[in-house]
């Protein structure tokens, strides 16, 4: 990236490719967690859980996406009008969802494939078992999926809120940098 290049992207805010990468991964992040939560309650729902299985696969390689997309064109900067507090909150904010994204999404493809069950791709194809048989870990594993769900929430609704109040009570252009660029 170019100098003209890179102050042009602080100024326009994140790329095309970074919205809809961000986008389609919030989309599928707001599926999973009720989806998630009604197949925690009855295990049995087949076909839901082959869809939450996919979507979470997808998610995998969005993630991972993502991940390329940032280290080649870093996030543009934060409006110098935000306290540095808050500019570290946000770092370790969008940090700690990739984390969790990453985590989560394997902790799900080892625990699926402990189990053992296929982890298919929306019926194309199946990935491949990367663990042995072992339920004990299994049932370990989807507990931990379970709770690293709740906090993905909890960031979630923090992520969101300050995105919210960034646009209606600071009526600053954070948000806008993701909405439109």
């Amino acid at each position: 990236m170019t100098m003209a290049e890179a102050i042009e992207h602080q100024r326009n805010g994140y790329t095309r490719t970074a919205r809809l990468l961000h986008w389609v991964t919030a989309g599928l992040v707001l599926y999973q967690i009720p989806a998630g939560i009604l197949i925690g309650a009855d295990f049995e729902l087949g076909p839901l859980y082959d869809l939450h299985k996919s979507v979470c696969s997808l998610i995998l390689l969005l993630t991972i996406s993502r991940l390329a997309w940032r280290w080649a064109h870093p996030a543009p900067a934060l409006p110098d009008h935000i306290p540095v507090a808050q500019r570290r909150a946000a770092v370790a904010m969008h940090w700690g969802l990739y984390a969790l994204l990453l985590v989560q999404t394997l902790i799900g493809w080892i625990g699926t494939a402990a189990y053992p069950a296929p982890v298919p791709f929306f019926g194309l194809f199946e990935f491949p078992q990367i663990w042995w048989d072992d339920r004990p870990l299994s049932d370990r594993l989807f507990a931990l999926h379970f709770w690293i769900g709740i906090l993905m929430a909890v960031l979630l609704v923090g992520h969101i809120g300050a995105a919210l109040y960034h646009h209606f009570v600071r009526q600053d252009e954070v948000l806008r940098r993701m909405l439109r660029g």
